[in-house]
């Protein structure tokens, strides 16, 4: 023991110092509601958590005394007090204002109980103190371990059932929400080819990215594809562009805004099933919204793709008039010739180009324009078949 060389005299300052532990215990404990808004601001359970470690850090301090070349083991007690949940509940920082303030009245009790030990005692308080802080980063950095590595398992499991829409069985939204997620506005997902480099580093390039936009963000590379779902979104297309470094060569599609996490299942998948389309269509634009792959979609066998296309084009067309549908199909039947159109309906040209500007304000594509008629071609095709179905 390093207080005294007098046998005496040092058990008699143990003696002291573990009758008023308690005591240290419950002053640090007011003292630190007294201080610390945050403190204050803690439910029951977690304030009696602290409450413990400060308990067990002074009778480690008891311990330490008469035991000095057992410091691991020692400082280590003292947080094992509390449950693994504290390190997520109170941050590292939060924790060193904690032990300052337990050390700093323990250091106000000690004269009241000591005589001529005082300042040896109060050295190897700071001692002591010192080791508090190396435990508290080693069960700091320990947490940060084990944390670091189940969210990302829990992120690549809910990548993958977001892919396969097994989100009912994942429940996504309490499940993204323990990895951090902030946001509870609208959702989009934004895919492409991953960088041919290790998918760690993929992955942190990403989150990189997200954060420097203020974006929540889920990720996974998926054969090959780096699969982002983003969270605080305003306009998709603008943030898929400002993501684009992320990605490698090749096509990068952007789902549309969905409400919430709840919905990330579904614009996940609606951009995936566009990633698989697009090459399709050679001149899409980097990045392409999965809605614009709608007929390359339809083509590739996504049922939904189907339905939208009927639901958007094709009935707005048939609720706009027989005539409205005879004109377009007439138009696109002729190679989009106005005059050929008019002969084979017996209208003046005017006619034609009226009824072409009234089905465009219907269904949003233009007759005129070679990828709208090319739309708007399919979206009749299958609403002639009637069967959105495989």
């Amino acid at each position: 023991m390093r207080l005294t060389s007098d046998d005496a005299s040092s058990a008699e300052t143990i003696r002291l110092i573990e009758q008023s532990a308690g005591r240290i215990a419950t002053v640090s404990v007011a003292r630190m509601d007294e201080q610390l808004s945050w403190f204050r601001a803690l439910p029951a359970d977690q304030r009696s958590w602290v409450a413990l470690v400060a308990q067990a850090g002074v009778a480690s301090f008891v311990e330490w005394l008469r035991s000095p070349d057992e410091v691991l083991r020692l400082t280590g007690e003292v947080f094992a007090a509390a449950p693994r949940a504290m390190a997520r509940m109170v941050t590292l920082q939060q924790t060193v204002e904690l032990v300052r303030v337990t050390i700093a009245v323990a250091e106000e009790q000690i004269p009241q109980l000591l005589g001529a030990s005082e300042d040896a005692a109060r050295l190897e308080l700071l001692r002591f103190s010192r080791e508090i802080a190396f435990a508290a980063a080693r069960v700091y950095a320990r947490a940060a371990e084990s944390r670091g590595a189940w969210d990302t398992r829990l992120e690549a499991l809910l990548i993958d059932g977001l892919v396969r829409d097994s989100a009912s069985e994942l429940s996504p939204a309490s499940q993204i929400a323990a990895l951090g997620w902030r946001s509870t506005g609208p959702v989009t997902a934004v895919v492409g080819p991953a960088p041919d480099r290790p998918v760690d580093e993929v992955l942190a390039d990403a989150r990189k990215i997200a954060n420097q936009l203020s974006l929540d963000v889920l990720a996974g590379v998926l054969g090959g594809r780096l699969v982002m779902v983003l969270g605080s979104v305003t306009d998709p297309l603008l943030v898929a562009t400002d993501m684009l470094e992320a990605f490698g060569d090749g096509p990068v599609v952007v789902g549309p805004l969905v409400a919430d996490v709840n919905d990330a299942s579904a614009v996940t998948r609606s951009a995936l099933s566009g990633l698989a389309a697009a090459p399709a269509w050679p001149g899409a634009p980097r990045p392409v919204a999965a809605d614009s792959l709608l007929p390359e979609r339809a083509l590739n066998g996504d049922v939904d793709a189907r339905i939208a296309l009927i639901d958007s084009i094709y009935k707005p067309l048939v609720e706009g008039g027989d005539v409205l549908v005879e004109t377009v199909a007439t138009f696109l039947a002729n190679g989009a010739a106005l005059e050929s159109t008019a002969r084979a309906l017996f209208v003046h040209t005017n006619t034609v180009r009226y009824r072409l500007r009234r089905a465009s304000e219907v269904c949003g594509e233009s007759p005129t324009d070679p990828r709208g008629a090319f739309i708007i071609a399919l979206a009749l095709a299958l609403g002639r078949l009637g069967a959105p179905v495989v």
